[in-house]
């Protein structure tokens, strides 16, 4: 008889359980054991099964139970197997007279099993496998024994399905952080993790008073390739790139891929500053043979730059800007010819401090200017907003990287400035666009800096800039990265509910490339979440990638958000997005930025043939 106590105290205990984090087999293990407590059996089993698949996970109260269960396993016959195929409970009070298994039977009689009944474990979607129950005597297992049975197998099915989620979900942050730090083309670390490792090193600067360099690596003629021969050759080359610059990192030392053909090492524990110049020849040296690829063979060249932090001297993220900007100088000195620029030793320590002076030249001279991305509504290829881009062509150094003058700016307080002037000059475009073209009322979406957001008076100076602009609040979209969240959640809290009160909607840029986790979403008041291109140029049938794209599209659904798809660059991508349900994209399938003179010259998108 089933003691209606010590059934108490087992569901009880599993109550309990479901709040922890135990693994799957130590539930298995626990839940068989207290099995033969409840109810009048002499074994207990549980096996969980996959459709199509071998069993997963088995567990037994004992050696001699756990012999019945792999009998049926081994065999691919029994009880066990139909109870999970039917979703309905299966008796056999007397294995040997019971004919329905002629493989099962004699080799179930054989291991000493006299009598078996199994439970579907059952959820809403279909059944996770079966709790088997044994004795060693033929006989019936009562009604009332037979009604806890599958209460407990209820109970264990739920328990495990919240197990299961929770592992699933241990697996997607690590998938996250993993392609949070590398780049999804080459499988190098990315800036995030070269950030780290700079951060890293510092400390250990800190401690060891050795030097620290970094050598900025960039293509020279790129794009030629790529227009050539198309972008996947391009990504192609830029594949070998990586392969043949990993081979000459020092051990303990880092290399990344930036952003399209920007490669990084950053280099500890230097004796000298000769140290990272004979790596620079080296790299010069990769790049001597041509690089043979599937359908051509390309011969490219490399300018290098770098930035040296010597014993005592502080160790910071500038040291990557310093040598961005020593590349760009080995570039005008005639590219290809791999020339060393050391902003210490070659006398070119200004630099950094002149491309802030001229970046303030180019604010107060109107110098800079704007191109625009459009985004397009996936349902029907419509073009719907436009996302705002900065762009600096210096009379001299001519295009800057946009990163690189944010950088500056960031470091130098121009930020403020900066932001102001794009916001307000994005807005005084979109009100003219509006003039010219009523019927095309297109979302602007303006990139915000962290440091900027966080600026004191920001929320004041967007609201004037609405008013001055006559700016449509519901049309402004800003985007916001997800950093910002995790650094200062509780202030950006604030300063993003003061922007919401203004009727301004927010983004949440580059999801996916930092430490953001889904909770995220729920916490702040974010309208829109745009999935990084990282994670489009790994969609695909079957990929973890969309699996976690799709999870993310669907919570900001529930959420009541929309979800926008960066970096879509090919048909299939376009597909992916679409089956994953985003509702808006972005990318060179659709269009490149442009001008704002371009912008309504290009033919309006009423449909997408990927």
């Amino acid at each position: 008889m089933v003691q209606e106590s010590t059934l108490s105290s087992v569901l009880s205990e599993f109550a309990r359980v479901m709040l922890t984090d135990f693994p799957i087999q130590k539930i298995l293990d626990h839940l068989v054991e207290r099995i033969v407590d409840v109810l009048p059996v002499t074994g207990a089993g549980v096996t969980l099964i996959a459709p199509g698949l071998s069993p997963r996970y088995i567990a037994a109260s004992d050696a001699t139970a756990m012999r019945f269960e792999r009998v049926q396993t081994d065999l691919g016959q029994g009880p066990c197997l139909t109870s999970f195929t039917t979703g309905e409970p299966v008796f056999m009070p007397d294995v040997a007279a019971d004919g329905r298994y002629p493989a099962f039977g004699p080799a179930a009689v054989a291991e000493g099993m006299a009598a078996v009944f199994t439970f579907p474990l059952r959820h809403r979607d279909g059944c996770l496998g079966s709790l088997d129950l044994y004795r060693d005597v033929p006989g019936p297992l009562s009604g009332r024994a037979r009604s806890v049975a599958q209460t407990l197998a209820d109970v264990a099915a739920a328990y495990l399905i919240n197990a299961q989620a929770r592992e699933e979900a241990l697996q997607a942050a690590e998938w996250f952080r993993d392609r949070a730090l590398h780049d999804p083309l080459t499988g190098l670390a990315n800036r995030v993790l070269l950030q780290e490792r700079i951060d890293h090193a510092a400390q250990r600067a800190r401690r060891s008073h050795m030097s620290v360099g970094v050598l900025f690596v960039d293509l020279d003629h790129f794009k030629r390739v790529n227009d050539d021969f198309g972008h996947r050759v391009g990504d192609e080359l830029l594949i070998a790139v990586g392969h043949r610059l990993a081979a000459l990192v020092r051990p303990g030392d880092t290399l990344a891929r930036l952003s399209g053909d920007e490669f990084a090492f950053l280099c500890e524990d230097l004796l000298h500053s000769s140290d990272v110049e004979v790596l620079a020849s080296r790299i010069g040296e990769a790049f001597t043979a041509p690089f043979v690829l599937p359908g051509a063979e390309v011969s490219v060249t490399a300018s290098v730059g770098i930035a040296y932090a010597g014993p005592g001297e502080a160790v910071t993220d500038s040291l990557v800007l310093d040598a961005d900007i020593a590349m760009y100088q080995a570039k005008r000195r005639g590219g290809g010819t791999h020339q060393i620029v050391d902003l210490r030793t070659a006398g070119d320590s200004r630099d950094r401090h002149e491309l802030e002076q001229e970046l303030r030249v180019a604010l107060a001279r109107s110098e800079l200017d704007l191109a625009y991305q459009p985004i397009v509504r996936m349902v029907d290829g419509s073009v719907v907003g436009v996302e705002a881009l900065l762009r600096w062509t210096h009379p001299a150094r001519g295009a800057v990287p946009a990163e690189a003058a944010i950088a500056v700016a960031e470091q130098s307080g121009l930020i403020t400035r900066l932001g102001a002037w794009v916001l307000e000059r994005a807005c005084r475009d979109r009100t003219s666009w509006l003039v010219e073209h009523p019927g095309q009322p297109l979302d602007l979406s303006v990139n915000v800096s962290p440091r900027q957001l966080m600026t004191p008076g920001f929320v004041t100076s967007v609201s004037a800039v609405l008013g001055v602009t006559a700016m449509d609040p519901a049309a402004l979209v800003l985007e916001v990265t997800e950093g910002i969240l995790i650094e200062d959640g509780d202030r950006a809290m604030r300063v993003l509910g003061d922007l919401k009160r203004l009727g301004v909607r927010l983004a949440l840029d580059d999801f996916g490339t930092g430490y953001c986790s889904l909770s995220y979403l729920q916490r702040f008041p974010i309208d829109i979440v745009k999935i990084d291109q990282s994670f489009v140029s790994r969609l695909g049938p079957q990929t973890t990638a969309s699996a976690i794209a799709a999870s993310v599209t669907n919570l900001a659904h529930l959420l009541d958000m929309e979800v926008t798809a960066e970096g879509i660059e090919t048909g299939r991508q376009h597909d992916e997005v679409v089956s994953i349900g985003c509702d808006l994209g972005q990318g060179f399938l659709y269009a490149e930025p442009t001008s704002t003179q371009d912008l309504f010259a290009q033919p309006r998108l009423s449909g997408i043939n990927a």
